[in-house]
């Protein structure tokens, strides 16, 4: 965007517009001593030339899973994006389109959003999908919201095997409505069914349960579900929506939501963004769902053609029977994973997760023999898995980088009692030579 200056006195006529004698006046709901007082700490001027060799400089510092190997998961992965991904999202009409406010004169624009909720609804077995969410926290957290509204219940129970940061969102979410989140406890990695009957009650809105969760572990989801369905709540489950490529979809399951973090179909790692929120629900819930839904309809002349059928938010219809204030979709990367699906196919897609399956048991089991590592948990898992280290897994983790290693994410930040632990993601990129490598280094670390 230019910058577009403006002189002092075209300043005081706009402030005189507005009835306003001076530019203080408008910072008056500020508290004075949360004002800054003092210039902003800014560096001298720089040439285009100078900006652009400082932030080379910069970007050098980083390290990137090109120059790594990348054992990194936790919400994030490091899965392959085929070119054709890149090329096609690039085009002109595709990367330069922000969002159809003109919805039916962008034709293309809605047929790509049709397109992605098809597939959705084919990947996780449910009836509708909306046009996407910022990432998969943000669709949950809205899930849970969608929960409260349809019970008109104010609980919410969460597996403390959910994301940590997607929990947070969902709390920062649900505050503001006044309702009460509650976590359920684990047992070796996974929800305790016994505790969510505990728990569960004619309050309870929703249960919340992410499969394959944090930890990588596989939940009892039919359980959970049928658990969840006795009280009269909505099960709502958070889904990697690659390893739906082997794992029943949650439509199968029962979850009346199923959302998830579509990062891992055709967006690469990018330091935290863009990703993709993943939204499904079932039929009678539609009308209850955030952001927009595209369809597909018919003219006078019976050729196809594309409209927002849905767009219930505050944009568009009084802001009290508006589903949420979400605003804006992540189109171009919800468009990325249509055509890294359309270009796997259901059996590419198989594939894939099947490689994450296989090649992350076979590292598991190895790194199991190290003496004084295990598997801190002995359920089955997807493509991650924690490891349990006879020292703080952040000592690997800063030891191993210097070897260009990405050795993975430490949970001690989220839970203190896991300091030694460290949750390893495999993806169908790694091959035996990088995973071989991991375990070279872990058994001299450990010698």
């Amino acid at each position: 965007m230019p910058y577009l200056p403006c002189t002092d006195d075209e300043r005081n006529e706009m402030l005189k517009a507005i009835g306003v004698n001076k530019f203080e006046e408008l910072l008056a709901p500020i508290p004075e001593e949360l004002r800054l007082k003092k210039p902003l700490n800014l560096p001298a001027p720089l040439s285009e030339y100078e900006v652009t060799r400082l932030l080379a400089e910069m970007a050098q510092q980083n390290t990137t899973v090109n120059e790594a190997i990348c054992f990194l998961g936790g919400g994030a992965y490091d899965h392959f994006v085929p070119a054709a991904v890149g090329h096609i999202t690039s085009r002109p009409e595709f990367y330069t389109a922000y969002t159809p406010y003109q919805p039916e004169v962008s034709q293309g624009t809605l047929q790509a959003i049709y397109e992605y909720q098809s597939m959705i609804c084919a990947l996780t077995g449910m009836d509708a999908s909306n046009a996407s969410m910022y990432d998969g926290a943000s669709a949950l957290a809205e899930a849970a919201l969608l929960a409260f509204s349809h019970t008109q219940r104010r609980e919410i129970l969460v597996s403390r095997a959910v994301n940590p940061f997607y929990l947070e969102t969902i709390r920062t979410y649900c505050h503001g409505q006044g309702i009460e989140v509650h976590l359920v406890d684990l047992d070796d990695g996974a929800t305790e069914v016994d505790n969510l009957k505990g728990l569960i009650s004619e309050k309870t809105a929703a249960v919340v349960v992410q499969h394959p969760n944090f930890y990588g572990c596989l939940e009892e989801v039919e359980e959970l579900a049928a658990v969840t369905h006795q009280a009269g709540a909505l099960f709502i489950t958070s889904n990697d929506p690659i390893s739906l490529g082997l794992l029943q979809p949650p439509g199968s399951y029962g979850a009346d939501i199923a959302t998830g973090e579509g990062q891992a179909l055709g967006t690469p790692l990018s330091f935290g963004g863009p990703y993709l929120g993943i939204f499904a629900t079932k039929q009678e819930l539609v009308r209850r769902m955030p952001g927009r839904i595209a369809g597909q309809t018919v003219d006078s002349e019976g050729r196809i053609g594309y409209v927002l059928t849905y767009q219930t938010r505050e944009q568009h219809i009084r802001r009290e029977k508006a589903t949420s204030n979400i605003c804006t979709n992540q189109a171009l990367v919800a468009l990325a994973a249509t055509v890294y699906l359309a270009l796997m196919g259901k059996h590419g897609l198989g594939t894939v997760a099947n490689l994450c399956l296989q090649k992350s048991h076979y590292l598991a089991e190895e790194i199991a023999k190290i003496p004084g590592f295990r598997l801190r948990f002995g359920r089955p898992f997807f493509k991650e898995f924690v490891v349990e280290a006879p020292f703080p897994a952040e000592q690997i983790v800063d030891k191993l980088v210097a070897q260009g290693i990405l050795a993975g994410v430490p949970l001690g930040r989220f839970e203190r009692s896991m300091a030694n632990c460290l949750l390893i993601a495999v993806t169908e990129k790694r091959t035996r030579a990088e995973m071989d490598r991991l375990l070279s280094a872990l058994r001299q670390l450990a010698a």
